[in-house]
C-alpha cells in the first residue's frame, strides 16, 4: 500500500498513476484502515489534479467510497465488528470533510456526465451524508448552487444514477428544513411524482419506495413545503395511487410497502399536529379531487391485507377529522353488503368484536373519534339511534347506538373500554345530547323494569369488574356529568352512588386500583362542582362535609392527583391517535386528558371553599348573570340598531352614488346641448357668410357693368344672329335645290349635241354666277358660325366662373341665362340652410325637455336624501335613550357592588371597570359612525 501510494504521488506518467489507484481500489475493501490512513490524501490530490482523465477519477472515488462506507459484504461481517466499523467510517468521513473544499470538489465531479465519474461520486457523497449528516449538509448548503447541482441527478436518463440520486437526496433532506425547502422549490415534487407514475405507482418496485420516503422527508413537519405541495395541485396526482383493482388477491410485499408509504404521505398532509388552516385546506382538496372517495373504496373492499386496511382506516380518520364536509360524506358511505349498511356500523362491528386484531380495533376507534370531532350533527345522529323513538322495533338492522351499548356491557373488557370512549366522544362538548342520553332505557332481563343507561353504568361499576372496564365507564360518566347539572342530579338521585365513590376513594388499595380511585375522586368532584343544589340530601356543602369526614380533603386531593401522574396518562396526552403497545395499556383517551387538565384545578378549589363562600359566590354569580343578561339584551338592541344604521348608511351611499350618476348624466347632457348650440351658431355664421358671398357676387356683376339690361341686350343680339343664321341656311338649301335641278337638266340634255352655242355659253355663265354666289354664302355662314362658336365659348366661360364662385369676373360677356341659373342655385341653397336651422331648433327643444326631466329627478333624490337624514336623526335619538338606560343600570350595579363589599364579599372591580370602559368606547364609536 505504501509503494502504491508513493507511485501515485511521484509517477509522472498518467498510466502509472492510474494503475496504482486501481490497485489501491482492489485492496481498499480488505485493508480498509491501512488504505484510508495512507492513501486518502493522495487520492484527494488525484481528484484535484487529474480531472481530465475520467478513469483515474472513477478509481479514486471508488477507493474513497470503500474506505468511508460501512456497507461491507455479509461474509466479511463478524459479530463484534459493526460498532468498530461505524466508528471507522465516521472517523474517515470527519478527516475528508475537515477541508470543506473536498466536498465542494465532490459536488463539481458529480456534475460530470461521464458515468464512471458521476456514479461513484453520488455513492461517495451519500456515504458521507450517512456518516456525518449535519456537517455535510451545512457545507452543501453554503456552497454555491450546491443543492441545485444534486437536483439534476433526478433528470439523468441513466436509471442507476437517477435511483442513487434519490437515495442521496433522502440523506441530504433528513432533519434540515432549509435544504428541504430548496429541494422542493427546485421542482422536486414534479420530478418525483413523474418517476412514481413511470414506475407504475403502487405496483412499482423499490424505486417507488425510495421516492415516497424522499417525499415524506420533504413534507413531514414542514408547513412551507406542505403548502407548496397543495398549491401546486400535487394532491390531485395522488389519487391514481389508490386505484386498486377488484382482484386484490396476491399482494406482493413491495406493493404493500409502497401503499403503506403512500397512505402515510396522505396522513403527513392532514396530521392533527399541522396548523389547523393548512390541514383544513388539504382535507378539502382531497375531497374535491376524489381522493377521500378512493380511500373509502379501499376501506370497503375485500381481500385487502390487514395492515393496509388498518393504515387506510387511520388515513381516512385524519382526512375527515374536524372537516364537516368530509364527515358528512363519510356518514353517507355504505358497505357493499345486502342490504347495504353504513360504513360506520360495519367498522363499529369490528371494534366490538374481540376476534379482530388489536391494532384494527384501535384504528376503528380512532376513525369513530375523528368522525365525531367537532361534528355536532354526527354526534346527534349517533345518540338518536339510542333514543326510544328511533330504535328499529323489527330488529332487521343493527344501529351504531345498539352496537355501542352491546360493547359497553359485553364480557370483553377491551370492548367495554372502546365502547365507553366512543360514547363519551358522542357527548363531547354537547350539553343537549348529555340531557337526551338520560332518556335511554335498557331492558336488562325479562320481567324486570327497564333501567336507565346511567344507572346501568353505575351498576356495572359497583359489581367490581376489570380495571379496564371500570376506567372506561368512569371516563364516560365524567364526560357525561361535566358541565351538565341535570345529569349530576340524575346521578345523585341514586342513593348508592355517593357511598360507592367515597368507599372506593377512602380505601387503601394496590397500585392498579389507584387509577380507579383517582377517577372516582374526579367523578365525585364533578358532582360537587356542577351541583345545582336541587337535591336537599346531596347539596354541595353536605357532600364536602362527607369528604371531610370519610376521606379527608388532603387525601381526596392526593387521590385526584393520581390521574395526571400516571405514565399512561402522559402517553395519551401526546397525540389524538390511540396507540398502545398492548391491550393492557389501553387506559386513557386523549380528549379525556384535556378534561382532566381543565377540571383538576377547579375541583381542588371547590373542595376547600366554605359554605358561606359558596353562598356569596352563588349570589354574586346570580347578580352578575342578571347584569350580564341585561347587558347582553342592550348589546343585542344596540347591535340591531347598528345593523339598521348600517343599512341606512348603505341606502344613503347607494342614493348618493345614484344622485352622482344622475348629476353626471345631467352634466353630460348640458355639455351636449352646449355643443349643439355651438354647432347651431357656427352654421348660422356660415349661412351669413354665404349670403354675404352671394351679395358680393352681385356687387361684382354691377362693378363690371354687367347689369340685367346689358344681359337682355346680349340675349336679343344672340337671337338676332340665330335668326340670320337660320335665314342663310334656308337660302343655302334653296340654292342647293336649284343646283340639283340644273344638274339633272344637264344630264337630260347631255345626249343632244344640237344645242346651240349661245344657249350653252349662256348656261355656263349662269352656272358660274351661281357658284360664286354659293361660295359667298358659304363664307358668310362660316363667319356667322365662328361668331356663334365664339359666343358659346364665352357663355361656357361665364358658367365655369359662376360655379367656382370666382370673386372677380374677367369678362363682361356673360349671358342672362347663366345669371338666372346662378340665382336659382342660390335660392335652393338658402332653402336648404333654412331647413337645417329649423331642424336644429327642434333638436334644441328636445334637449331642453331632457334637461327639465333630469332636474325633476335630482329634486326627487334630494327629497329622499332629506327623509333618510331625518330617519338617521331619529335612530340616533333612540340610541341616546338606550345609553341613558345603560347608565342607570350601571349606577344600580355599582350600588349592588357597594352592598356586596359592605357584606364582605370580594368584588373584582377592575374587570367591571374595564368592561364599562369598553362599553363606553363602543357607544362613542357608534356615535362617531352615525355622525
Amino acid at each position: 500500500i505504501q509503494k502504491l501510494c508513493d507511485r501515485v504521488a511521484s509517477s509522472t506518467l498518467l498510466d502509472d498513476r492510474r494503475d496504482a489507484v486501481r490497485a489501491l481500489k482492489s485492496l481498499s475493501k480488505k485493508y480498509r484502515l491501512e488504505v484510508g490512513i495512507q492513501a486518502m490524501e493522495h487520492l484527494i490530490h488525484v481528484l484535484q489534479t487529474d480531472r481530465s482523465d475520467s478513469e483515474i477519477i472513477g478509481y479514486a472515488l471508488d477507493t474513497l467510497y470503500n474506505v468511508i462506507s460501512n456497507d461491507l459484504e455479509e461474509e466479511e461481517q463478524e459479530e463484534n465488528l459493526p460498532k468498530q466499523v461505524d466508528d471507522l467510517g465516521s472517523q474517515f468521513t470527519e478527516i475528508f470533510i475537515k477541508q470543506q473544499e473536498n466536498v465542494t470538489l465532490l459536488l463539481t465531479l458529480v456534475e460530470e456526465f461521464d458515468f464512471h465519474v458521476r456514479w461513484p461520486g453520488v455513492k461517495l457523497l451519500t456515504s458521507l451524508l450517512k456518516q456525518q449528516g449535519p456537517q455535510v449538509q451545512q457545507i452543501i448548503l453554503v456552497s454555491p448552487m450546491g443543492v441545485s447541482r444534486l437536483m439534476d441527478l433526478l433528470a439523468d436518463s441513466r436509471e442507476v444514477i437517477r435511483n442513487d440520486g434519490v437515495l442521496l437526496l433522502q440523506q441530504l433532506t433528513k432533519s434540515n428544513a432549509a435544504i428541504q425547502k430548496i429541494v422542493a422549490f427546485e421542482n422536486a415534487f414534479e420530478r418525483l411524482l413523474d418517476i412514481i407514475t413511470e414506475e407504475g405507482n403502487s405496483d412499482g418496485g423499490i424505486v417507488v419506495e425510495d421516492c415516497l420516503l424522499l417525499l415524506q422527508n420533504l413534507l413531514k413537519n414542514n408547513n412551507s413545503n406542505q403548502n407548496f405541495f397543495k398549491e401546486g395541485s400535487y394532491i390531485q396526482r395522488m389519487k391514481p395511487w389508490f386505484e386498486v383493482g377488484d382482484d386484490n388477491c396476491g399482494w406482493s410485499a413491495q406493493k404493500v410497502t409502497n401503499l403503506h408509504l403512500m397512505l402515510q404521505l396522505v396522513r403527513v398532509l392532514v396530521s392533527p399536529t399541522n396548523p389547523p388552516g393548512a390541514t383544513s385546506s388539504c382535507q378539502k382538496a382531497m375531497f374535491h379531487c376524489g381522493l377521500l372517495q378512493q380511500l373509502c373504496t379501499i376501506l370497503m373492499a375485500t381481500g385487502v391485507p390487514a395492515d393496509i386496511l388498518t393504515e387506510t382506516i387511520n388515513t381516512v380518520s385524519e382526512v375527515i377529522r374536524g372537516c364537516q364536509m368530509n364527515q358528512d360524506y363519510f356518514a353517507s358511505v355504505n358497505a357493499p353488503s345486502n342490504p347495504p349498511r353504513p360504513a360506520i356500523v360495519v367498522l363499529l362491528m369490528s371494534m366490538v368484536n374481540e376476534r379482530q386484531p388489536f391494532v384494527l380495533r384501535c384504528a376503528v376507534l380512532y376513525c369513530f373519534q375523528c368522525f365525531l370531532y367537532k361534528n355536532q350533527k354526527g354526534q346527534g345522529e349517533i345518540v338518536s339511534t339510542l333514543l326510544p323513538s328511533t330504535i328499529d322495533a323489527t330488529g332487521n338492522s343493527v344501529s351504531a347506538g345498539q352496537l355501542l351499548c352491546g360493547g359497553l356491557f359485553s364480557t370483553d373488557s377491551l370492548s367495554n373500554w372502546c365502547a365507553a370512549v366512543a360514547l363519551a366522544h358522542a357527548l363531547q362538548e354537547n350539553a343537549t345530547l348529555k340531557e337526551q342520553l338520560l332518556r335511554v332505557q335498557l331492558a336488562t332481563s325479562i320481567g324486570n323494569p327497564p333501567v336507565s343507561l346511567l344507572q346501568q353504568c353505575t351498576n356495572i361499576l359497583s359489581q367490581g369488574s376489570k380495571v379496564q372496564t371500570r376506567v372506561g365507564l368512569l371516563m364516560l360518566l365524567c364526560t357525561w356529568l361535566s358541565n351538565c347539572s341535570i345529569a349530576v342530579t340524575h346521578f345523585l338521585h341514586n342513593p348508592a352512588n355517593i357511598p360507592f365513590l367515597t368507599g372506593q376513594i377512602a380505601e387503601n388499595l394496590g397500585e392498579e386500583e389507584q387509577l380507579v380511585q383517582g377517577l372516582c375522586a374526579l367523578l365525585l368532584g364533578i358532582s360537587i362542582y356542577y351541583n345545582d343544589n336541587s337535591l336537599e340530601n346531596y347539596r354541595k356543602e353536605k357532600l364536602k362535609q362527607l369528604i371531610e369526614k370519610r376521606i379527608g380533603r388532603e387525601n381526596f386531593i392526593e387521590k385526584l392527583g393520581f390521574i395526571s401522574k400516571h405514565e399512561l396518562y402522559s402517553r395519551a396526552a401526546q397525540k389524538p391517535q390511540p396507540s398502545f403497545s398492548s391491550p393492557d395499556h389501553m387506559m386513557f383517551d386523549h380528549e379525556f386528558t384535556k378534561l382532566v387538565k381543565e377540571l383538576e384545578g377547579v375541583i381542588s378549589k371547590a373542595i376547600y371553599k366554605s359554605s358561606e363562600e359558596d353562598k356569596k359566590e352563588e349570589e354574586v354569580k346570580k347578580t352578575l348573570e342578571q347584569h350580564d343578561n341585561i347587558v347582553t339584551h342592550y348589546k343585542k338592541v344596540i347591535r340591531e340598531q347598528d345593523q339598521e344604521l348600517e343599512e341606512l348608511k348603505q341606502r344613503i351611499n347607494a342614493l348618493t352614488s345614484q344622485n352622482e350618476q344622475l348629476q353626471a348624466t345631467v352634466t353630460q347632457q348640458v355639455s351636449q346641448i352646449q355643443q349643439h348650440k355651438d354647432q347651431y351658431n357656427l352654421l348660422k355664421v356660415q349661412l351669413g357668410k354665404d349670403t354675404q358671398h352671394h351679395n358680393s357676387h352681385s356687387d361684382t356683376f354691377q362693378m363690371n357693368g354687367i347689369q340685367t339690361e346689358e344681359a337682355s341686350k346680349l340675349k336679343e343680339e344672340l337671337e338676332e344672329w340665330k335668326n340670320k343664321h337660320e335665314l342663310l341656311q334656308g337660302q343655302l338649301r334653296e340654292k342647293d335645290c336649284v343646283i340639283e335641278k340644273l344638274k339633272s337638266s344637264q344630264l337630260e340634255m347631255g345626249t343632244t349635241e344640237q344645242s346651240s352655242q349661245s344657249s350653252k355659253s349662256g348656261g355656263l355663265e349662269h352656272n358660274n354666277e351661281l357658284q360664286k354666289e354659293l361660295e359667298m354664302l358659304r363664307s358668310q355662314i362660316q363667319l356667322q358660325s365662328a361668331e356663334i362658336s365664339k359666343l358659346q365659348t364665352e357663355n361656357q366661360k361665364l358658367q365655369v366662373m359662376n360655379t367656382t364662385a370666382d370673386p372677380v369676373l374677367r369678362d363682361g360677356g356673360a349671358t342672362a341665362a347663366t345669371t338666372s341659373e346662378l340665382e336659382g342655385r342660390l335660392e335652393q341653397e338658402i332653402k336648404e340652410l333654412k331647413n337645417e336651422v329649423k331642424a336644429l331648433c327642434e333638436e334644441k327643444e328636445t334637449l331642453k325637455q331632457h334637461l327639465d326631466s333630469s332636474s325633476c329627478t335630482v329634486a326627487i333624490l334630494q327629497d329622499e336624501k332629506s327623509k333618510l337624514q331625518q330617519e338617521v336623526a331619529e335612530s340616533k335619538k333612540e340610541q341616546d335613550d338606550l345609553l341613558v338606560l345603560l347608565a342607570d343600570q350601571d349606577q344600580k350595579l355599582s350600588a349592588l357592588k357597594i352592598k356586596l363589599k359592605d357584606l364582605g364579599v370580594p368584588v373584582e372591580d377592575e374587570d367591571d371597570i374595564e368592561s364599562g370602559d369598553q362599553g363606553d368606547e363602543d357607544e362613542d364609536g357608534d356615535e362617531e359612525e352615525q355622525d
